[in-house]
């Protein structure tokens, strides 16, 4: 049977108010108890079978995380290194998982480099952002290759419901640092839009120690974007909308490996900096077909562009890569018990680069499928998706989820999932250090998870998880990508949530043992134990709160002989709403001036961390003038 002899069948039968109880895709996205990444459609977080964490708009101006790795690290299981303060090259650890072998959406496009996998999460300006999702877990039936560890979906500023809202923020702090930003957004029954615009700029930190006399500076950050939403409603089942987001700037760095050849390294000191773009551009059609039929088709283009310049050579290196995509996804309610999603995907990954590389382009296409069943002593989540490579050929993948109550404030849930990822370009073809021999890496996920309302002021959610890695790439002691025989990382994740005497409190902690099977060696960057507290409360117009993170000692190689030391980091922050339009705020990032370091890199036969910021402080003001 066809898709349109199986909608033509779905419509005889009787009406349901499937769709109609759930607030549109717009709307959902300044809700916090719903979820959109884990089907790609919207949700109540509690009947998503994916362990998620949600930030919202309001979360974020509570938070006032300086940029969207601030706001990671709360997430019980996921784990940030950077390389040295703002605009540096962040590590993201999803249950233990590499940045790699995570998928990193924008308003559903995907924005990792095709190179190297990077994400380029640095760039993003939390001023353009309304919503950040995050789940943990195995979710390659729903995206297919890269999301094994989990999923991150950032989604950026929307519009005002009704009227025109304009906004300014201006803010400074230490190390010359300033946050400027400034939109206008409005709205009514049937077409909502946003404009902004943000510059983000600080004289930042010397990221190294012992290196090279010529790195011996500050390594300054600048970002400049903008962001443009744009949806209108053609009928009220037809919604048409359109997404763009760019960040461009410069971001110093130092490198104590000296200067750097496509081909060797030789001990020549350097001052390098990259300009960079980050853009993604998207268009979507809504429609709800009947009662039971709801298609979503999207368009997609991302750009991750970089040039990297020497102030003491005339040495210049490009790496810019493209993607094209295409979803088209259908959800069908089968019957009050019984829904269905199914669809397809494809997408094309170009490269150019003043690196040659052997090949620079390649496609990938899918098609996959979702029953889901709803009953009152169990609930159910199938599976599958047939992934096409143009490099790798076909791959399956399979997930299952079995939702057991206990009761009406407790849930359990038991789920198995599959995931792969193809290597990058850079694994395949960089000039002396790569492997066009590799296989691509495959993953089978094991999870338990206990979910329970304790309280109307209390709720606590805990999953224990494995995931079985199976040709797992990693860099050899020449830095050549290896396929390792196996990995296995199991884990343990909680999360509390406490409302008391005025107080929100959210505990967070997580403990790993991810590991090599065939050495026996723990993976590297990964600590095992993190924690992380948040507490807040709002006395009438002053809101107060105050951050506690610790992480405990990891190893920087594959062979455990260079240790990374734990560290804890405290913050404090306040706003105050002086008026309906006007909100100072204050915050004390690592207000104990703790110095640590999060990876480490080699100078003259010795280890040294790549410094973070000390003790940071931040001053703004948010104006919100009625127009």
């Amino acid at each position: 049977m066809n898709l349109h002899r199986l909608v033509f069948a779905l419509s005889l039968l009787p009406v349901t108010q499937a769709f109609a109880d759930l607030p549109d895709r717009e709307q959902a996205l300044k809700l916090s108890d719903v979820v959109i990444s884990a089907n790609r459609q919207v949700e109540p977080r509690d009947a998503s079978t994916a362990a998620n964490t949600v930030f919202t708009r309001d979360d974020i101006e509570r938070l006032q995380p300086s940029n969207v790795t601030d706001l990671l690290n709360r997430v019980p299981g996921v784990q940030v290194s950077p390389t040295g303060g703002r605009g540096s090259l962040p590590g993201i650890y999803i249950r233990g998982t590499k940045a790699a072998q995570s998928l990193v959406l924008v308003d559903g496009q995907r924005i990792a480099n095709a190179t190297s996998a990077d994400s380029a999460l640095q760039y993003l300006n939390v001023d353009q952002i309304e919503r950040v999702e995050v789940l943990r877990g195995s979710r390659s039936v729903i995206y297919g290759a890269d999301a094994i560890g989990g999923v991150i979906q950032i989604f950026t500023r929307r519009g005002a419901d009704q009227g025109l809202q304009a906004r300014l923020h201006s803010g400074f702090g230490n190390r010359d640092t300033w946050q400027q930003s400034l939109g206008v957004s409005g709205g009514d029954e049937q077409t909502h839009f946003n404009l902004s615009t943000s510059l983000d700029e600080t004289a930042g930190i010397d990221r190294t120690g012992p290196s090279f006399s010529s790195d011996a500076d500050h390594d300054a950050y600048r970002n400049k974007s903008y962001s443009v939403n744009l949806s209108h409603w053609l009928t009220d089942d037809v919604e048409i909308g359109f997404n763009a987001l760019d960040n461009k700037g410069k971001t110093e760095f130092d490198n104590p490996f000296g200067l750097f050849d496509p081909v060797t390294f030789n001990s020549v000191g350097q001052q390098q900096y990259s300009d960079f773009e980050l853009s993604t551009l998207g268009t979507y059609l809504d429609a709800r077909i009947n009662d039971r039929w709801k298609t979503r088709l999207e368009l997609g283009h991302s750009e991750n562009r970089e040039k990297t310049f020497d102030k003491l050579s005339d040495d210049r290196y490009v790496f810019n890569t493209y993607r094209d995509s295409v979803n088209w996804q259908n959800d069908l309610t089968l019957n009050d018990r019984n829904s269905l999603m199914l669809g397809g995907d494809w997408y094309e990954d170009r490269v150019n680069s003043s690196t040659p590389f052997d090949e620079d382009s390649r496609w990938n296409r899918a098609a996959f499928i979702q029953h889901r069943y709803k009953g009152k002593g169990f609930s159910t989540e199938l599976g599958l998706r047939h992934d096409d490579n143009q490099q790798f050929g076909s791959q399956n993948t399979w997930s299952g989820t079995l939702t057991v109550p206990l009761n009406e404030a407790n849930d359990v849930l038991l789920s198995y999932s599959e995931g792969f990822r193809a290597p990058t370009f850079n694994d395949l073809y960089y000039p002396g250090f790569s492997n066009p021999n590799l296989k691509a890496e495959h993953s089978k996920s094991y999870e338990v998870q206990w979910r329970s309302r304790l309280s109307d002021t209390s709720k606590l959610e805990a999953s224990l998880y494995r995931t079985d890695l199976k040709d797992a790439i990693a860099l050899d002691a020449d830095f050549t990508p290896q396929n390792i025989g196996s990995a296995r990382i199991n884990g343990l994740e909680a999360s509390l949530e406490q409302r008391l005497f005025g107080w929100t409190g959210k505990l967070g902690a997580s403990i790993i043992d991810p590991r090599d099977r065939d050495t026996g060696h723990t993976l590297n960057r990964r600590a095992r134990r993190t924690m992380n507290l948040d507490l807040d409360r709002q006395f009438d117009r002053l809101g107060i709160g105050a951050s506690w993170q610790a992480v405990s000692d990891s190893y920087n190689d594959e062979a455990n002989t260079q240790r990374i030391g734990g560290y804890p980091l405290f913050g404090l922050r306040s706003s105050w709403k002086a008026s309906d339009e006007v909100r100072p705020e204050f915050k004390l990032d690592n207000a104990l001036d703790k110095h640590y370091s999060r990876t480490l890199y080699s100078y003259d036969g010795s280890n040294y961390g790549y410094r973070e910021e000390g003790r940071t402080w931040m001053f703004g003001v948010t104006w919100t003038p009625e127009l």
